[in-house]
């Protein structure tokens, strides 16, 4: 294979191997390290959060109206509960439509789509006023109505004139001036 020009030279790093590889486990272990610092904060909240709106249950020595009560307003946060959520889905599900959209669009911008060939179809003028006007065109169009009329001249005129062209002489005396230029045009 012949070279295709100068090969550069990849430079050298200052790092050694070993060095390189021990950086990479030490940066490894230390994001681990936060990664599980992260999931610790993450339970820790959880579990303050649900200290506060959820306060332990003491159901112990209620009487009966204080039990219904107790559980009308446990279905009362439960309602509210469950329309928070939906309000919550409700934004997900939106603002996941909007990142499509948003990354389709760029998508386009980029020329990365390619628009489809198009076909070539055949449609008939009729075809073509309904895909346009729906049912609202009126009638047919028909093009060759439009068109002008051509009557063939008889074959028995041609004969003649084949005929008239017998004895040049007399034709081209026929035919000299203005006279004869005229006639040629009429004819």
């Amino acid at each position: 294979m012949p070279d295709d020009g100068p090969k550069v030279a990849k430079p050298k790093s200052k790092i050694s191997a070993s060095r390189r590889l021990s950086l990479k486990i030490l940066l490894l272990t230390r994001a681990t390290e936060q990664l599980e610092a992260e999931k610790a904060a993450r339970e820790e909240e959880k579990v303050r959060h649900l200290g506060e709106s959820v306060p332990p249950l003491q159901l112990t020595g209620l009487q009966l109206e204080e039990l219904q009560t107790f559980c009308k307003e446990i279905h009362s946060k439960i309602d509210k509960v469950d329309e928070e959520r939906y309000d919550f889905e409700a934004k997900v599900i939106k603002n996941n439509k909007d990142i499509h959209e948003l990354n389709r669009k760029i998508a386009d911008m980029g020329g990365k789509f390619k628009k489809p060939a198009l076909r070539k179809v055949r449609v008939s003028a009729d075809e073509m006023l309904k895909a346009l006007f729906g049912s609202k065109s009126k009638g047919n169009m028909d093009l060759r109505a439009n068109l002008k009329s051509v009557k063939k001249e008889d074959t028995k005129q041609e004969k003649e004139l084949t005929v008239e062209v017998g004895d040049w002489r007399k034709n081209v005396e026929a035919m000299s001036g203005m006279e004869g230029r005229k006639k040629m045009f009429d004819a």
